[in-house]
């Protein structure tokens, strides 16, 4: 992968890992946010809700530093950590997978447990498209109007992205560009007379 891109899932997705009776239900997410995430799993519950156990992994962020696991009763380290193992394992982020379990009336052991749990979350995965996204900065640009001709010149030859235009003596234009442009477009957007710049996310 490129310095300024990250994989994450197409779509939402499910899979199913069955084991001694017991049904391991796996869905995968794409995400983007924590109240997302708390959202899906509040429905999954409730959709689920004679389910014994709803465990769950998650990954945020392009930088992969925003993580967590949930076993949900089972033995520590029997659900939520195989899950986020499948998650790292195909060097995912922005994705949350949920693993509700049907217990069929036999004891799976912690071992049993670990390969039902990254099993299904493996399941799930494989049900969707893995696809590349680019790291995109987004920056709020105010501008005298008589400039407007050189500001959509340096957005048109970098292949910016351009939204929320307002045009009055002082105009403003939100844009978006791909990380590794970042250096190229700021120096360029800088030598236009009046221009000022102001970050906004990095997503």
């Amino acid at each position: 992968m490129d310095p300024d891109t990250y994989k994450t899932i197409a779509t939402s997705s499910h899979g199913i890992y069955r084991e001694k009776g017991s049904r391991f239900v796996a869905s995968a997410y794409p995400v983007s946010d924590q109240e997302q995430i708390k959202h899906i799993i509040a429905e999954t519950r409730k959709k689920h809700f004679d389910a014994r156990h709803h465990c769950y992994a998650y990954m945020l962020g392009h930088e992969r530093l925003i993580w967590r696991t949930n076993d949900d009763g089972e033995p520590s380290g029997t659900a939520g950590k195989p899950i986020l193992g499948q998650i790292n394992s195909y060097g995912l982020t922005n994705i949350l997978i949920i693993v509700s379990r049907y217990f069929g009336g036999t004891l799976l052991g912690v071992s049993g447990l670990i390969n039902a749990y990254r099993s299904a979350a493996s399941a799930a995965i494989n049900n969707t498209g893995i696809i590349e996204k680019t790291i995109q900065e987004y920056y709020e640009l105010h501008f005298p109007y008589e400039v407007t001709n050189d500001v959509m010149r340096v957005i048109r030859e970098e292949n910016a992205g351009q939204s929320q235009h307002k045009y009055d003596l002082i105009c403003t234009i939100m844009i978006n560009f791909r990380l590794s442009l970042k250096a190229t477009i700021l120096s360029r957007l800088s030598r236009i007379d009046g221009l000022e710049y102001c970050y906004i996310e990095t997503r």
